[in-house]
């Protein structure tokens, strides 16, 4: 009989009632081409006697053997699985193919800088992304925390309170800075010309503040990594840095998206004054022949060569008691008239505080526990006078690109941004909107000609500094005009400021931006994205993909079998 599923029938199985054939008389069917062919009918009968039927004919009315296909259940099977690879493929493609690198946003870190000054410490906190450009990092002012008290140079009878003085700024900033990334953030305080004074004067007392200080912010959760005593060059190289990188004359942002380097002549200089000395910090036109006022930077790539130099007792506290001291020097009567005080002042001051300064170098009277009567005369042509004795002009006679006290520099050059104490003056004489320099040398002497009782109506609430304001603005114009050589004509490239592009200007910015050099900068992460509508194509795909397999299981297993 015929076997299902299409399988070549037996070459010694005969129809029913038909008997057998040896096997012998069929084996030369089997062709040596390994086909094996039936015997004719013919021949079959005449080696048998018997009819032996061929696969391609079978008996009349024999069913035809069965074709080969698929059931219904393999067909849907296939089909699904079909589908499912040919989405599949399909989102996969869409994945790698229109795929584009973008990066994703670095993390944000934090600096810490406390500046220790001579008059007052101040705590600035920056921030900046964790890729870098070209190893400095773009860093922002985000607080700014004025310390209750004085300087630290103030505690030498109790070295604790130093330290203890800070704990208010550190907690807000500590408050602002997420939990996460304390111990990742970098702390530093730095001690400018306050503490270089008392380390000349008493350096066991300076060493005890810095014990003291050191003890209170190394407890903090904070990264920090000292305190220090800044160097006057590096005061004003680091002050140079801040008002230049604000001001974007560092490095800028492109249209393109490119961070590119503005042009060398567009570098403005620096002029910063502390309450114990004050710096001079700009690029000259043409080599800087005393190496000792040269700063190299390296910065964004590239390198700078500046000219700095920090003149040590001429800040204005101590310009203060130097004009003082002067004048008690002068005056033989228990009485000094003071020419830079009001007309009408009248005042008793310590004379232990003013000769225990080490900038004061007038020999004491012999009874330091008397205290000492002031008069203001409101003079300011006598004040002026006064104010250049300060100065040793002399020294300079006869040398080339010299300032004051034999001290070199080149002829100034380029803009200038004159902050702190600079700012704070002009800015209390109305005296920061670029005024021509007549204009300006006029108002401050209308000033010190005022009587002490119109000036203290006319400003109340600055009882602190009122009656200095006379001294210092006269002092500044003898600084920049007879000292660092501006003149008329270069006076407009001067800017009083206290803040650039929302910073505050000083040295502390200067510093985190050159510690950013030291954090390793991480590489911002590279992932795969799609635009919106290649995405959604792709979930559509991939959904189909879900499904058909889901389909596919489906069959398999509930389907029954054929």
């Amino acid at each position: 009989m015929w076997h299902s599923r299409g399988a070549l029938p037996n070459p010694v199985r005969l129809w029913p009632g038909l008997g057998t054939c040896p096997l012998t008389q069929l084996r030369w069917a089997v062709r040596a081409s390994g086909r094996t062919e039936w015997p004719s009918r013919a021949a079959a009968s005449a080696a048998s006697g018997v009819w032996v039927p061929t696969a391609a004919h079978p008996p009349a009315g024999a069913s035809p053997a069965p074709t080969m296909g698929l059931t219904w259940k393999e067909r849907v099977l296939t089909a699904l699985l079909g589908a499912a690879a040919a989405s599949g493929l399909t989102t996969l493609i869409l994945i790698l193919v229109e795929a584009t690198n973008v990066l994703l946003p670095a993390d944000t870190k934090f600096g810490i800088v406390f500046d220790a000054g001579s008059s007052h410490t101040s705590l600035f906190v920056y921030q900046w992304p964790a890729d870098k450009e070209n190893n400095t990092g773009v860093v922002s002012q985000v607080l700014a925390c004025q310390v209750e008290g004085p300087g630290i140079s103030s505690y030498t009878s109790d070295p604790a309170q130093a330290g203890e003085s800070l704990q208010g700024c550190l907690e807000e900033a500590l408050a602002l800075i997420p939990e996460a990334q304390h111990q990742e953030t970098p702390m530093f305080l730095g001690a400018t010309a306050g503490m270089r004074l008392l380390s000349q004067k008493n350096s066991s007392q300076a060493r005890d503040i810095f014990v003291a200080v050191t003890r209170v912010l190394s407890q903090s959760p904070v990264d920090f990594r000292g305190a220090e005593l800044l160097a006057g060059q590096d005061e004003g190289a680091l002050g140079w840095i801040t008002i230049n990188y604000v001001l974007g004359m560092l490095v800028k942002y492109s249209f393109s998206g490119e961070w590119i380097r503005p042009p060398e002549g567009t570098l403005v200089g620096a002029l910063d004054m502390g309450g114990a000395s004050t710096q001079l910090t700009f690029v000259p036109g043409g080599p800087i022949l005393h190496k000792n006022t040269q700063a190299t930077l390296r910065l964004y790539g590239y390198d700078h060569s500046i000219y700095t130099h920090s003149y040590l007792c001429f800040g204005r506290d101590q310009m203060l008691n130097r004009l003082l001291a002067g004048l008690v020097q002068s005056s033989l009567a228990p009485l000094v008239r003071h020419p830079c005080y009001h007309s009408g002042y009248q005042g008793t001051l310590s004379l232990a505080s003013l000769y225990e300064s080490p900038c004061v170098h007038s020999t004491a009277p012999l009874d330091l526990t008397q205290n000492l009567s002031v008069e203001g005369t409101g003079n300011p042509g006598a004040c002026v006078s006064a104010i250049r004795d300060l100065f040793d002009f002399l020294s300079c006679e006869g040398q080339e690109d010299c300032a004051f006290n034999g001290i070199y520099q080149p002829p100034v050059r380029g803009q200038f941004y004159a902050f702190s104490n600079f700012h704070y003056t002009f800015h209390f004489l109305n005296l920061t909107s670029r005024q021509p320099l007549a204009t300006v040398n006029a108002s401050v002497w209308e000033f010190c000609q005022r009587p002490w009782k119109l000036v203290e109506a006319s400003s109340p609430g600055q009882d602190r500094w009122l009656r200095d304001y006379c001294a210092s603005g006269l002092y500044i114009l003898t600084l920049l005009l007879e000292g660092y050589g501006f003149s008329e004509d270069t006076w407009p490239s001067i800017e009083f400021r206290k803040q650039a592009g929302g910073t505050d200007i000083g040295w502390t910015l200067g510093y985190m931006l050159n510690l950013t050099n030291m954090v390793p900068a991480e590489a911002p992460a590279q992932w795969r994205a799609e635009s919106y509508n290649v995405w959604v194509a792709g979930v559509v795909f991939m959904v189909l993909t879900l499904v058909a397999v889901l389909g596919a299981a489906a069959v398999q297993l509930l389907w029954p079998q054929d």
